[in-house]
């Protein structure tokens, strides 16, 4: 074997721009496509809308003007711009910025003096202007070098900063902006700052009543009670019930939305069972107390430590430096607020009592049935191979990024492809038989009676909530097809029906698996369109060999490797604004008018599409 050799030659030092662009997931977390909320082009978007909250928090600017067309975002705000003679330094130098002096950014989410930095060096454009004091400074980048560097001018404009970003092709394959994850983005900062307004592409986002506004934009079946909304220096809570499974949770620090919950989401769980036990005087389960629960909470916190560069999950654990801890914090706010609140109002301290005896009739209803299907769970773990399961899991410190995927399949031979194909390391398979049960209407104990049902719930450990989700992403790996379509949407309702804290916080997913194959000596193109195969037709040229895949199980192991590996293609499954019970009752209800309406109607459309 021959030696290689370790000199000095060996040893290089990468500059700033360098480092990011090779190691962009030590700055931005994962890269993406843009199909998921987390994907780094958000994060690019995130990170220049952060600096701007930060000054409206600090009484500068009430108005952020935002626009995304053909990639290309613009971002204004019309606070106190950045001091001229660093601007430059601000975008480019690691460690610079103003946010470690304290006083002027008390409790900000980006304290690391990246954020611009990693943008900048990301982006194949990137351009920051600075407006103060009647002049402005303007400096334009690519990839992070420094190609326009322009003398400081008299201005007319308000005052403020505006930064304009093209995310790096190079770096983003076949990136989209998905809008739905935009919209829901600013929404979120809307909420969380009462009285400011973001205009984007021209459509205005404003919140009056913050949390208030979030939980009843994001309300999807009925509530039990009206929203109990309270607020105090640093924290603020919205809380209701609703007749659902599962607990739902909107989490933030700082403005940060905190997808993967942290210290301070536990800390709301345990403090609301304490003193709602109190208040009634009852040892009532924690189960049965936070069943149904729909809760926003948001905190600020000074030099907020995060268990990611993404910041999802907080790790802090006090409110301050040599403060006190997070979970005294909360627990002591909710003892006076929330207490004095259902004092002051029997009738939802009524209706909130009434919501937990139904959790607990329910749950020693389901008591016997339960222990049979853990053990039914526990046996076929052992015996059978529904599960082939990866070693990095969601709910422990395997996987802090997030990365952690459950394919859900039907069939041998297409679990067989993904199973051969997949990173064992972050990709597990789940192996179902035949198509699953139409769930919508029935209760609960069917999930247990039902051995696909009771396995899958088990395999994903989400039986008590989320808190023990195994895997971040679960997707449906269904063929294309009629049945295929069919299957996905029963495992759609079945989590709707019971488990709609998985959908809402973003974990359910449908995986894209390419229709054709288009390939000449020289390359193969997979094309998930009819419009991607023409193109790859005109590409290869005369005659290439086209191959329509029919079904999952068509795609060799080989094949597989592209379509879940780094350039996997997921659709999220998004819940609107209609009700979950108006969605369920309409497309998986009894056969109705509307429905067979509207598939006339959907089918005339394709007709219509073919024709033209």
């Amino acid at each position: 074997m021959q030696e290689v050799q370790y000199t000095e030659d060996n040893i290089r030092s990468l500059d700033w721009k360098e480092h990011i662009r090779m190691r962009p997931g030590m700055y931005i977390g994962k890269l993406g496509d843009g199909s998921t909320a987390d994907d780094g082009i958000y994060v690019l978007l995130k990170e220049i809308l952060d600096n701007s909250i930060d000054e409206f928090v600090m009484g500068n600017g009430k108005t952020i003007e935002i626009s995304i067309r053909e990639n290309v975002v613009k971002v204004r705000d019309f606070g106190r711009g950045i001091p001229l003679g660093k601007v430059i330094d601000c975008v480019s130098k690691i460690n610079t910025g103003g946010k470690y002096d304290s006083k002027a950014f008390k409790k900000s989410v980006g304290l690391n003096g990246v954020g611009t930095k990693a943008v900048n060096a990301l982006s194949e454009f990137f351009q920051v202007q600075s407006i103060r004091e009647g002049q402005v400074k303007s400096a334009e980048f690519s990839q992070g070098n420094l190609v326009v560097d322009s003398d400081i001018e008299e201005s007319a404009k308000r005052r403020g900063t505006k930064f304009t970003f093209i995310p790096d092709p190079k770096i983003f394959i076949n990136y989209q902006f998905r809008m739905q994850h935009v919209e829901r983005l600013l929404w979120n900062y809307a909420y969380l700052n009462a009285g400011l307004t973001l205009i984007f592409n021209g459509e205005k986002y404003h919140s009056e009543n913050g949390l208030k506004d979030l939980l009843e934009a994001n309300m999807t079946t009925e509530v039990n009670y009206p929203i109990i909304h309270l607020k105090g220096e640093d924290i603020e809570v919205a809380i209701t019930h609703s007749n659902s499974y599962g607990e739902e949770y909107y989490s933030f620090v700082n403005g940060q939305y905190t997808t993967q919950g942290g210290t301070h989401q536990g800390a709301f769980r345990e403090a609301y069972v304490k003193v709602v036990r109190e208040f009634f005087n009852k040892e009532y389960e924690a189960v049965d107390v936070r069943s149904g629960i729909v809760a926003a909470i948001a905190v600020k916190v000074i030099e907020p430590v995060f268990e990611s560069q993404t910041k999802t999950k907080l790790g802090s654990t006090e409110i301050e430096p040599e403060g006190t801890s997070i979970r005294s914090f909360v627990l002591d706010f909710l003892k006076r607020e929330l207490d004095n609140f259902l004092h002051k109002n029997p009738e939802v301290a009524d209706s909130l009592q009434r919501r937990i005896l139904q959790s607990e009739r329910e749950r020693k209803d389901l008591a016997g049935i339960k222990k049979l299907a853990r053990e039914r769970a526990k046996k076929a773990s052992l015996h059978n191979r529904k599960l082939r399961d990866c070693r990095s899991h969601f709910n422990d410190k395997t996987d802090p990024d997030g990365n952690s995927t459950l394919f859900i399949t039907e069939g041998d031979s297409a679990s067989g492809s993904i199973t051969k194909a997949r990173n064992v390391t972050l990709q597990a398979v789940f192996s179902l038989k035949g198509k699953p049960l139409n769930s919508y209407g029935l209760t609960k104990k069917v999930v247990y009676e039902n051995e696909e049902f009771n396995l899958l719930q088990s395999a994903l450990n989400i039986e008590e909530g989320l808190e023990g989700l195994r895997y971040a992403k679960v997707v449906i790996a269904t063929d294309a097809d009629v049945d295929g379509m069919h299957i996905r949407l029963l495992l759609i309702t079945f989590f709707l029906q019971f488990f709609p804290d998985l959908v809402k916080s973003g974990h359910l997913y449908v995986l894209q698996t390419p229709l054709f194959r288009v390939r000449n000596k020289k390359e193969t193109i997979y094309c998930y369109s009819e419009q991607e195969k023409q193109a790859a037709m005109e590409k290869l040229g005369k005659n290439p060999e086209i191959t329509r895949f029919k079904g999952l199980g068509e795609i060799s192991p080989d094949e597989f490797k592209h379509f879940i590996g780094e350039s996997i293609r997921l659709d999220p499954v998004v819940i609107g604004k209609d009700s979950v019970e108006t969605l369920l009752e309409f497309f998986m209800g009894k056969n109705t008018p509307d429905r067979q309406e509207f598939i006339i109607e959907n089918l005339r459309v394709e007709k219509d599409k073919v024709e033209a």
